[in-house]
């Protein structure tokens, strides 16, 4: 036990860092005993599944523990939950900003180069649905609105965002020399962007997660702290969104048939 103490739980996952401590102590573990075996004897007493294992790896790192990576297991696509990445947690822009988009490429899957050059008035809010219109055709968005309107109402305090073309403006200048608030991200900027939402998302989902819930939570946290926008994409392709593009129509394709053959 003072060999744990002596270590600080990583900021974030003080909740998981206990969990894991108890089940090593149960084993008679330390921390450097543990660095040692790795994970095998505690998946052995526990039961724990490869998502589990991929979480708990994860927070002994952040703590100091020098264990392997373990890999995030590929989740099978129409059975991953996304509807915590749309949901609004708070008033800050950057937060209200990527849930707008996880809102939108729910029901329109497009690219991040898509989504990088789409306009606000290629946006138009009907009572119940968006409607998206775009060169390639148009798209009726259901489910979105919420997301939408919230945004549009944060991002219309600043004079900088209010009067930006863009649907996804910058929320502060960057490095490049012609950067400002409210110019156009950068495909990359983007990728970091939907990446920090999806981690901050999973580490809500173990705050927040009731007991009975805490397994299933913490197994849908482990693939969201990895998540690109690119395989919540695919996913939501796979979840039957409509084709705005061809990249990734092929795994998504294959992904659904999968699903069919293991459903009978």
């Amino acid at each position: 036990m003072r060999a744990w103490r002596r270590l600080p739980p990583p900021e974030g996952y003080e909740a998981q860092w206990r969990r894991l401590m108890e089940a090593a102590l149960e084993l008679g573990l330390g921390p450097d005993e543990l660095a040692g075996q790795g994970m095998a004897p505690l998946i052995e007493a526990r039961g724990w599944k490869p998502a589990t294992v991929a979480l708990y790896s994860k927070v002994a790192r952040y703590g100091g523990i020098g264990l392997p990576l373990a890999p995030t297991p590929e989740p099978d696509p129409p059975a991953l939950d996304l509807r915590a990445l749309t949901q609004i947690r708070s008033e800050d822009p950057e937060h209200l900003r990527t849930v707008a988009w996880c809102a939108l490429a729910l029901r329109w899957p497009a690219t991040v180069g898509q989504f990088r050059a789409l306009r606000r008035d290629q946006v138009h809010v009907g009572a119940r649905r968006l409607q998206i219109v775009t060169d390639d055709g148009s798209w009726s968005v259901g489910g979105a609105s919420t997301a939408w309107q919230a945004w549009e109402t944060v991002r219309n305090r600043f004079p900088a965002l209010a009067a930006s073309p863009w649907v996804l403006p910058a929320l502060r200048r960057g490095p490049g020399i012609g950067s400002h608030v409210g110019g156009q991200l950068s495909s990359q900027a983007l990728q970091v962007t939907f990446a920090k939402h999806a981690a901050g998302t999973g580490r809500h989902l173990l705050a927040t997660a009731p007991p009975r819930h805490r397994e299933q939570a913490e197994a849908l946290a482990a693939v969201y702290l990895t998540l690109s926008y690119d395989s919540y994409r695919r996913l939501a392709l796979a979840g039957g969104a409509p084709l705005v593009g061809p990249r990734g129509a092929v795994r998504a394709l294959r992904s659904t048939h999968r699903a069919a053959r293991l459903a009978g």
